[in-house]
């Protein structure tokens, strides 16, 4: 398959919508991408030829040694991104940055979302008109299983079981069945049988949500109908759909989860993906235990 002229957009997309990075690191990545570009063009290679000594080529021809290692690793990341993206979508078939390594920095823990900012978050949708049925029922899903919000906006009606379950494909096309919470489920139903039918117009349409003309929603308007229900609730911090899905995990490992049967919900295919919660976990133990333990900020006496 050939890789088609926007796929850098559509990749920029996904970054802001589906990874919620910020503004700020979109816009660098964006120029190491261009600048990747640009070498291609001057040594005539295409995106399907790159393999991984091309990628050491271009750090070498942008400065090799003299980079720091931040930038360095910066854009590593956004090559490395951008190439797994590209295998994912199945426009090429091996991954050129698979086979690097980017110099080791200090970890950088995901934002999250407190219970009680999740639950003012989950609650924003008002159920007086059928975009608030749909909103209520799709935020409930996001954070009910976890979901990345492009297998949100690929579920079709029959993949959520009233038994308790939702199937979905993740990356590679590959299905998993994830549990899901009354609550959920219930908007879910809600949704289905009294909200649903008002925005459908073509009664063959088989998206489980839909936009305002009964089409299947995009993950930018996802994003947006996030965003909007943030600020609603005076949340300050940094919102995507995949904020959710960070929440999710974070809050299953804090109420004693096996990291395995995350790793399992979450669809991730290394465990060390995974590990990067208990992180949060850890610092979430640390501030309970300062807040509450009775010597915990207590000096010894002196002698």
């Amino acid at each position: 398959m050939r890789v088609p002229e926007r796929v850098l957009l559509d990749y920029l997309t996904y970054l802001q919508v589906e990874r919620g990075l910020s503004e700020n690191t979109i816009a660098a990545y964006r120029r190491d991408l261009e600048q990747f570009a640009k070498y291609r063009q001057q040594i005539g290679l295409s995106l399907e030829e790159v393999a991984h000594h091309h990628i050491l080529d271009f750090l070498a021809h942008i400065g090799g040694s003299e980079l720091s290692p931040r930038t360095r690793a910066r854009k590593l990341a956004a090559l490395r991104g951008f190439f797994q993206y590209l295998v994912d979508e199945d426009f090429i078939s091996s991954d050129a940055c698979a086979q690097l390594e980017s110099p080791k920095l200090a970890l950088t823990l995901p934002d999250v979302l407190t219970v009680a900012e999740v639950d003012k978050l989950l609650s924003a949708p008002r159920l007086s008109a059928p975009t608030g049925y749909r909103d209520r029922a799709m935020l409930e899903v996001l954070y009910g299983a976890g979901l990345r919000v492009s297998e949100l906006i690929q579920l079709d009606v029959g993949d959520v079981d009233p038994m308790g379950y939702v199937r979905c494909l993740g990356k590679g096309s590959k299905e998993r069945i994830v549990p899901l919470g009354r609550a959920a489920l219930q908007a879910v139903a809600r949704y289905v049988n009294t909200a649903r039918p008002q925005l459908v117009r073509n009664r063959r349409e088989t998206a489980l949500f839909v936009n305002a003309r009964g089409g299947r929603l995009t993950r930018q308007a996802v994003w947006k109908i996030m965003k909007k229900y943030a600020q609603q609730c005076g949340i300050r911090k940094p919102i995507s759909p995949h904020t959710l899905r960070h929440s999710f995990a974070t809050h299953l490992l804090q109420n004693g989860a096996d990291l395995r049967a995350v790793q399992e919900m979450l669809g991730h295919v290394d465990i060390s993906t995974t590990q990067i919660y208990t992180h949060l976990t850890k610092s979430h133990l640390r501030d309970v235990y300062l807040k509450t333990h009775p010597r915990a900020l207590k000096e010894e006496p002196s002698a």
